[in-house]
């Protein structure tokens, strides 16, 4: 206490770290586990419509007595054909060649249909084999299974107008390097995606349609008719779009795949809460029953619509993606058009 206030002295600070002080970059590092918002939902498997169930024994025995019997009477009307040209030779020399032309132009008439069913079948199973790789390109990223699936929705739309300005811009990103998975979502995008909206018009047309007409028609006989054959044209468009070749047989059995996949995913039962839930609750009951008649047809042929759009798609939809059948119910209640 007795030496007094102590005298100024001067301290030497350490420097700090070079590292700190030059502005030395750190060595980039890898940090897993990190995703984004939605990246779940965007991942999430693609489902394909259920393939149609295996033919039983039974109908493979059924199938051959139809084709049979069917044979049989193809064999008759020839023998027929031939014994009336040989006829009409032994009458007249002019008449039993008009007779041969005149077959002969029903025979290639016959080839030409039956070559129009073969390539409608062939045309429908090429658009399932498109639908297998692609599915299974986006599921598992593997790369021989989207250059299959991309050259063969190339090949169903290169003789199409308007899908070439969507191929010109798919040929432009050739030399790009992209997964697989993105790949194929860019042929979606420019081939598939701008035939939706389509797809949407002519489901609501048919639907609307159908409700209209099976409300103002007295006979139930004359429903049916009507409502099978409405169906049966909208398919006809749906395979149309995305590139199908809707021949009668072709037509059936696509029939029979969306019959298939109604059946397994539960579309086909309807109920009144589910009607009343669109045109308001209590409403339904104040209609008349017509139109409530009207209404199930008209959201049953929505149903078939959507189903049919999933089985004609040849890249397969996303879940979160596809139409619901809410949307196309409120529209059809509201008379909107399309």
């Amino acid at each position: 206490m007795s030496e007094g206030p102590r005298k100024p002295t001067s301290f030497a600070l350490k420097e700090p770290k070079a590292e700190a002080t030059t502005g030395v970059k750190r060595k980039a590092r890898a940090i897993p586990g990190i995703t984004f918002a939605g990246e779940e939902t965007l991942n999430a498997p693609v489902v394909l419509p259920p393939a149609p169930p295996p033919i039983s024994r039974g109908k493979r025995w059924g199938t051959l007595l139809l084709g049979s019997l069917v044979s049989l009477l193809i064999l008759a009307g020839g023998m027929a054909i031939t014994q009336l040209v040989e006829d009409l030779f032994t009458r007249s020399i002019a008449l039993g060649w008009i007779a041969l032309a005149i077959a002969g132009l029903a025979g290639l008439s016959a080839l030409a249909i039956i070559a129009r069913e073969i390539w409608g079948l062939a045309r429908l199973s090429r658009i399932t084999h498109i639908q297998l790789d692609a599915a299974r390109a986006i599921n598992t990223r593997e790369a021989p299974a989207a250059m299959r699936a991309i050259e063969g929705l190339t090949a169903i739309y290169r003789s199409r107008h308007d899908a070439s300005w969507g191929l010109g811009q798919l040929r432009q990103h050739e030399t790009d390097i992209m997964e697989p998975r993105d790949r194929l979502k860019l042929a979606e995008l420019y081939l598939v995606a701008p035939r939706d909206a389509d797809a949407h018009r002519i489901v609501a047309r048919a639907a609307r349609r159908v409700t209209l007409i099976t409300t103002v028609t007295p006979a139930a006989i004359l429903d049916m008719l009507f409502v099978v054959a409405q169906n049966l044209r909208m398919l006809r468009e749906l395979a149309r779009l995305y590139g199908g070749r809707p021949s009668t047989l072709a037509t059936l059995r696509l029939a029979r795949m969306v019959l298939g996949h109604l059946a397994v995913t539960g579309g086909l039962a309807l109920s009144d809460n589910l009607i009343q839930h669109i045109v308001g609750k209590g409403l339904l009951g104040r209609l008349s029953a017509r139109f409530g008649e009207g209404a199930v047809n008209g959201i049953m042929t929505a149903r078939i619509g959507l189903a049919a759009r999933d089985v004609c798609r040849p890249i397969p939809q996303e879940a979160s993606a596809k139409e619901t059948l809410g949307s196309l119910m409120r529209e059809l209640v509201s008379f909107d058009q399309p």
